[in-house]
């Protein structure tokens, strides 16, 4: 945990956290101290930055090689009109600078692949994955096994979406092995069977339904704060307003 005492200006703007008994100053401070990476800075990376930006994490990195266009801007809430063309990454840390001039920001412009993966990943306390492809998912799925790093990870479509947290090399209470991501999804569907939200549409509300909900897993996994979806899949149906929960656990091997 970081040893720099939060300021005077810093305490009035957690106030409401700072009053909270699950959060408090220590907890604050635990935000403070966390390095978080966030894969993608689009539909589901835009409110998970924003969130996690104004809880007070203090080091966000972000990965994405993209740029803004205007088709972006419906669900991509950090991002704004005259910025269109404008590096993604670089958009999204100038809107972080201007919500929370505490928060330091890592850029890496650049996509996950197998050759940085391990690079980009090394350093951080808990990924986010607010990527929209199966090649990427998977990848930072198992390098954040590999890395034993915690992973929040989250995917949309359509009216549709679900997140789950992954600490798989660690156990639960019952002294069962965590599952990874690889037990809830064993392997990528075949090219072309899921349609991108390019072909198939998406709402834009839904993202910053399954974004926030993502930003809130970090906040209560670095506080402390209640019960984690380790081993439990949240799925949400935004045409019924239904939340449904499913638990998965470890595979035998």
């Amino acid at each position: 945990m970081s040893k720099e005492p939060l300021n005077s200006e810093e305490i009035q703007r957690y106030a409401r956290h700072i009053i909270l008994p699950e959060i408090g100053g220590a907890g604050q401070q635990a935000l403070k101290a966390a390095r978080v990476l966030v894969i993608g800075a689009g539909g589901l990376g835009a409110p998970v930055l924003q969130y996690l930006a104004a809880a007070g994490i203090g080091t966000l990195g972000i990965v994405d090689d993209d740029t803004v266009s205007l088709s972006n801007l419906q669900r991509q809430v950090i991002h704004a009109t005259p910025g269109i063309g404008r590096s993604k990454a670089d958009s999204a840390a100038e809107f972080i600078a201007g919500l929370n001039p505490h928060v330091a920001v890592v850029l890496h412009e650049t996509r996950l692949d197998a050759s940085n993966a391990e690079t980009l990943l090394s350093g951080y306390d808990i990924v986010v994955d607010g990527s929209d492809n199966f090649d990427t998912r998977y990848l930072a799925a198992d390098m954040a096994e590999r890395l034993q790093i915690t992973l929040v990870t989250g995917a949309v479509g359509r009216f549709d979406g679900s997140l789950t947290v992954l600490q798989p090399w660690k156990s639960a209470s019952d002294g069962r092995q965590n599952p990874s991501y690889r037990d809830l999804f064993p392997a990528p569907p075949p090219p072309g069977i899921v349609p991108s939200c390019a072909e198939a549409g998406i709402v834009g509300a839904l993202t910053g339904v399954i974004g926030t909900l993502q930003a809130m897993e970090v906040i209560k996994l670095v506080t402390g704060a209640g019960e984690p979806l380790i081993g439990r899949l949240l799925m949400y149906d935004a045409l019924t307003a239904r939340f449904e929960i499913i638990k998965y656990g470890r595979k035998v091997r």
